[in-house]
């Protein structure tokens, strides 16, 4: 088996291997790499966890150049847990070369994608749809790209991904070089060779029977009302280990996830509904070992690399074989060993025979030994269980229990005095200021009384005649009485007024 040394790869990417730990390369690497980094087009078929985005992710990083701040490299996925994935191994080998990513990805938001295209990243990694979006915003131009993959092309070339994919690999010139990489080949992607490829090279590893050996395949028939306590069983023998489980729709992922947290599993759900955050929350957790159950629709069966999956149970079956040998490829990863578990009712044997013979492998049906109280409810209240975890926190408090309907007595505040009572508030306040008032305080004397009364007289005037009887007089303006002048305009000088009238006096002769 050649080795990394072997192959004509810059010191920068020699360390950068030796940093990861990475000596030998797959058969996958050691027969795409050289291919690649001659500029040939190339198909590269493999199992699942054998290497794939290395065979392509160092042929590409060694033949970009850092000067031209345009984008020179564009890998397609069809998720954006793979996206995530492939960017972050690219970075690694970008960063020693002085070269930049950019993760075009739905669910986060257009404004830090464009700001990446604009400073100049050579390398794009993203899904169909969100490249499609800026290339007609015109934030994103691929006139001058030199090389472009397809990973996963089985799904990416899907009858709902193949119209996507022809609109991106018409805005690419044809001088090009093009990689597809996938765990299965099915006949319709040779249409998309033939259309976009030149001469390409054909890269078909066959796991051999040691390597298939790592993932153990068991098969258990269990009746339709009894799947769930055999989900439970299964999940409590392999208690302290990670499992990830398969479901059909999302729906039926989140209904499964309900359930089993209700029986106190801590479990994490992933599937299309959920936000970008939510998603990359989840799997964050699953690997740092806080989720140990994940269930997950097919969004999981594609390239996630996750390390230390102990088995993954298919719980219900896939639509076809392809996504069958996609989601048992999660666990057994680079040699390590593996379990893939399907849970079958009866009414799935005849579909699972059919799949099994296109697997070209054969899986006996075997009968578990269901523990019918796995499936019993947990007995402690959220607030039992938050207690116990503060007293764990907390050993050295006193912690009294009360009932529900026992008054549980205050603790009063240091250097307080029980004795004191308190004092009016301002409300009660303002309401006795008010009661004081009384017209006692203002009461006269008999003296203060008649003197008061007296001076009242005085003040009033004969009976005047209502204005409605009166006769109507005109009205006199102060200038028109009898014995008086015309008053003046008070603040206007004499020489103002004169000058006005002189003024009024010619405009009156010349009309």
């Amino acid at each position: 088996m050649p080795s990394f040394q072997d192959f004509p790869l810059q010191p920068t990417t020699q360390a950068v291997l030796a940093k990861m730990e990475i000596i030998e390369p797959t058969p996958i690497q050691a027969a795409a790499i050289p291919a690649l980094l001659a500029g040939n087009d190339l198909v590269g078929q493999s199992a699942t966890g054998s290497g794939k985005t290395l065979a392509y992710a160092i042929p590409l990083v060694e033949r970009l150049t850092k000067n031209s701040r345009t984008v020179q490299a564009l890998i397609l996925v069809p998720t954006r847990e793979l996206a995530m994935q492939v960017n972050a191994v690219l970075s690694k080998l970008a960063s020693s070369r002085r070269l930049t990513t950019a993760l075009l990805v739905g669910g986060r938001a257009y404004s830090t994608q464009t700001s990446a295209l604009r400073y100049g990243s050579q390398i794009v990694v993203g899904t169909p749809g969100r490249v499609k979006d800026h290339l007609q915003r015109g934030t994103l131009v691929l006139n001058q790209l030199r090389i472009c993959v397809l990973d996963e092309a089985d799904q990416m070339l899907d009858s709902g991904f193949a119209p996507v994919i022809e609109e991106i690999l018409a805005t690419t010139p044809d001088t090009r070089q093009m990689a597809l990489f996938s765990a299965t080949m099915p006949d319709w992607v040779e249409q998309i060779q033939r259309k976009f490829l030149k001469d390409p090279v054909n890269v078909t590893i066959t796991p051999t029977t040691d390597e298939q050996s790592a993932i153990e395949q068991i098969a258990y028939q269990v009746p339709h009302d009894q799947k769930m306590a055999a989900l439970c069983t299964l999940l409590h023998s392999t208690e302290g280990t990670s499992s990830l489980i398969f479901g059909k729709t999302k729906f039926g992922v989140e209904r499964l996830g309900k359930q089993l947290s209700k029986l106190g599993f801590t479990v994490g759900t992933l599937h299309g509904n959920k936000s970008q955050r939510a998603r990359e929350e989840v799997l964050t957790a699953f690997r740092h070992g806080h989720v140990q159950t994940l269930l997950a629709t097919n969004v999981a069966a594609r390239g996630l690399d996750i390390q230390g999956i102990s088995q993954v149970i298919n719980y219900e079956l896939p639509e076809s074989s392809e996504l069958f040998t996609h989601r048992i490829g999660r666990t057994g990863r680079m040699g390590r060993q593996g379990k893939a578990i399907t849970l079958l009712v009866p009414s799935d044997v005849p579909k699972w025979r059919r799949m099994s013979r296109n697997l070209g492998q054969t899986v006996t049906l075997q009968k578990l030994a269901i523990d019918e109280t796995a499936i019993a409810p947990v007995t402690l209240t959220v607030s039992e269980t938050l207690q116990e975890q503060s007293e764990e926190q907390w050993p050295g408090r006193d912690r009294k229990r009360f009932s529900p309907d026992q008054e549980r007595p205050r603790r009063p505040r240091a250097g307080r005095d029980l004795s004191y009572t308190r004092g009016p508030s301002k409300k009660e306040r303002v309401r006795a200021a008010r009661s004081s008032w009384r017209t006692d305080d203002f009461a006269f004397s008999e003296e203060e009384e008649s003197s008061y009364e007296q001076s009242r007289d005085d003040r009033q005037v004969p009976e005047q005649q209502s204005g409605f009887d009166q006769p109507r007089q005109k009205r006199k303006s102060p200038g028109n009485r009898k014995g008086e002048q015309p008053r003046k305009k008070a603040g206007v000088p004499p020489s103002i007024r004169a000058r006005r009238s002189a003024t009024s006096k010619r405009a009156t002769k010349k009309r």
